[in-house]
C-alpha cells in the first residue's frame, strides 16, 4: 500500500541535498520535458497527455471554423472579434454601433478583457482577421500548458501518480475541450489560475531559508495573478485571500518568515499593480473617472439581483421576452459606459437591501445552476453531452476525493511533508469554496464554475484512483473466496494504490 505523499519516482530526487526537496523554490518552474535525458515513465506518460490533449483541442477549433459564430456559452466571442477588428483599425476601444451592454457608437468601452482583445487583434495583424488562426494558436497553448499546470498541481497536493491521473482528466474534460477553441477568455483565465495557486502552493509548502531564490516566486505571483485580473476582474477579490494564507504559512514555517512573508506580499501587489495601472490611466482618460480595470461588475450584480427573477434565479432571459437591455433604467441609458456601470451597481445594492430576505432565497437558487451536471430541454445536444460527460462524470469522483482528502487533513501527523501537502489543500479548498459563494450572491451560469473545475481535478483524479484501487482490491478478494479488508486511505495516509 503506497503512501499517497510518496512516489518512486517522485522522489527518486531525494536524498541529493536542498536541490531535490519537493516543493522548494528551485524547482518551482521546473517543466517535465528534459530532450538530452530518458524521461522518467510518468513524464513520458505525461507527454502523451499532453499529445492527446493538443489533438483534443485542436479537433475543436477545427470544428468551430474561420467564422464567427454564436454557439452555446461563447456568445462573447462576437464582441471580441468586433473590438478587434476596431482595435487594428485604429479605432481603439470602440465600437461601430451601439453594442452590448449598453455602450453607444463610437464611444469607450472597457467592458470587455484589454488583454484578450490585444491578443485576438495581434494574431489578426499578423495572420489576417481569420478566427480560425487564433483558435489554433490558443488550443495548441492550452494542450500543453494546461495539463502540465493540472500535473504540477496533482503532484504538489499528492503524488505524481495523482499529478498524472489529474492532467488525463484535465486533457479530455469536456468543457475545456470545448472552451479551447472559443474566443473568449476563459481558456487562458483559467490557465492563469492554475498557474497562480500552484506558485501560491509551492511558496506556501516550501521550507528553505527566505534567500533562496529571492522573491523571484513572488514576482511569478504577481504576474500569474495580474494576467488572471486583466482576462477577468473578479480575481481581484480573492487575490488578498490567497496572499494572506500564503504570509501566515510562511511566516511560521521560517526563521523570519513573516517579515520574508509581508515583503514578498508586497512584491506581487506592486507587479500586480503595474499590470493593471496602465489600463487604469486609459479609463481615466477615457471616462473622466476612476476605473480599476473593466465596466462589468454594475451590470452583472444588477441583473444577476434584478427583481424580474423573483426568488428563482433565471440563467438566460427567454427570447421573446423582455432583454436584458430592457431592464435598464431609461434615466441610466446613453450615458458613459463606466457611469452607467457604476449607477447600475448602486441600484444593484439597492435591490438587496430593500428585500434581503428575496436576495437571500434568490442567492439559494443559484446553487442549482452552478453545480448543473443533468441534461436540460434548454440546451442543445452537444450541450448536455458536455456538461454530462465531464461534469456529471467527474462529481462523484470530486466528491469522493473531497472526502479522503478531509479525513487526512483531520487525521494528519506532523510530519514535515504531512503539513506542506495539507497547506496545499487547504488553499485549494479556501479559493474553491470563496469563488463559489462569489458566484451565488451575484450572477451564475455553467461556464463561471470552470476555474473551480481546473483547480479540484487533483482530488478529481484522487477520488477515482480510490475508487479504482478499492474496486481491483474486492475483485481480488472474492476471486480468492476471502472478504476484503477495510481500509481507510485518510487514515493510512494512502491514495488507494
Amino acid at each position: 500500500m503506497q503512501n499517497y505523499q510518496s512516489d518512486p519516482e517522485a522522489n527518486s530526487s531525494r536524498g541529493k541535498g536542498a536541490k531535490g526537496e519537493a516543493g522548494s523554490h528551485a524547482a518551482l518552474f521546473t517543466l517535465p520535458l528534459y530532450p538530452f535525458a530518458p524521461l522518467p515513465l510518468y513524464r513520458r506518460l505525461l507527454l502523451i497527455v499532453v499529445a492527446v490533449a493538443i489533438l483534443f483541442r485542436v479537433g475543436s477549433a477545427v470544428y468551430q471554423g474561420d467564422r464567427i459564430e454564436v454557439l452555446p456559452g461563447v456568445y462573447d466571442q462576437v464582441s471580441y472579434h468586433e473590438l478587434a477588428l476596431r482595435v487594428l483599425d485604429g479605432h481603439g476601444f470602440t465600437f461601430a454601433t451601439g453594442w452590448w451592454p449598453a455602450t453607444p457608437a463610437g464611444q469607450p468601452t472597457a467592458h470587455w478583457s484589454y488583454l484578450y482583445v490585444l491578443f485576438l487583434a495581434g494574431t489578426y495583424a499578423v495572420f489576417g482577421p481569420h478566427p480560425l488562426a487564433a483558435r489554433l494558436i490558443q488550443a495548441v497553448l492550452a494542450g500543453i500548458i494546461g495539463p502540465i499546470l493540472a500535473w504540477r498541481l496533482g503532484k504538489r497536493l499528492f503524488n505524481e501518480r495523482v499529478g498524472l491521473v489529474t492532467a488525463a482528466i484535465f486533457s479530455g474534460y469536456g468543457y475545456f475541450v470545448f472552451y479551447a477553441g472559443a474566443l473568449v477568455t476563459e481558456t487562458f483565465y483559467i490557465l492563469t489560475v492554475l498557474g497562480m495557486l500552484d506558485i501560491a502552493v509551492a511558496i506556501g509548502m516550501t521550507r528553505l531559508q527566505p534567500n533562496r531564490r529571492g522573491l523571484w516566486p513572488w514576482v511569478l505571483l504577481g504576474v500569474a495573478a495580474g494576467l488572471a485580473a486583466l482576462l477577468r476582474q473578479l480575481i481581484l477579490l480573492l487575490v488578498p485571500v490567497i496572499l494572506a494564507y500564503v504570509i501566515w504559512r510562511v511566516s511560521f514555517q521560517r526563521p523570519g518568515g513573516l517579515i520574508s512573508g509581508l515583503r514578498g506580499g508586497l512584491v506581487t501587489l506592486a507587479v500586480l499593480a503595474v499590470l493593471i495601472l496602465p489600463w487604469t490611466i486609459r479609463n481615466y482618460q477615457a471616462f473622466g473617472r476612476f476605473v480599476l480595470l473593466n465596466t462589468n461588475a454594475g451590470f452583472a450584480f444588477f441583473w444577476g439581483n434584478h427583481p424580474i427573477h423573483g426568488t428563482e434565479f433565471i440563467p438566460i432571459l427567454k427570447q421573446g421576452g423582455r432583454s436584458y437591455g430592457s431592464l435598464i433604467p431609461r434615466n441610466l441609458r446613453g450615458r458613459d459606459e463606466a457611469e452607467t456601470d457604476r449607477l447600475l451597481l448602486k441600484q444593484g445594492l439597492q435591490f438587496v437591501t430593500e428585500d434581503p430576505a428575496r436576495y437571500i432565497r434568490l442567492s439559494f437558487s443559484r446553487i442549482k445552476e452552478y453545480f448543473k451536471f443533468w441534461p436540460s430541454a434548454d440546451s442543445g445536444r452537444v450541450s448536455n453531452l458536455a456538461r454530462v460527460l465531464s461534469f456529471g462524470f467527474c462529481l462523484p469522483f470530486l466528491l469522493g476525493g473531497l472526502g479522503v482528502a478531509l479525513m487526512r487533513l483531520l487525521k494528519s501527523d506532523h510530519s514535515a511533508r504531512s503539513q506542506q501537502s495539507n497547506c496545499g489543500i487547504t488553499l485549494i479548498l479556501i479559493f474553491s469554496g470563496l469563488y463559489t459563494l462569489v458566484h451565488l450572491l451575484t450572477w451564475t451560469l455553467v461556464r463561471y464554475r470552470l476555474p473551480v473545475d481546473a483547480v479540484t481535478m487533483p482530488f478529481v483524479a484522487l477520488g477515482l484512483i480510490s475508487f479504482v484501487s478499492s474496486l481491483a482490491r474486492r475483485l481480488s478478494h472474492l476471486s480468492s473466496g476471502r472478504a476484503p479488508a477495510r481500509r481507510n486511505p485518510a487514515t493510512e495516509g494512502s491514495s488507494g494504490l
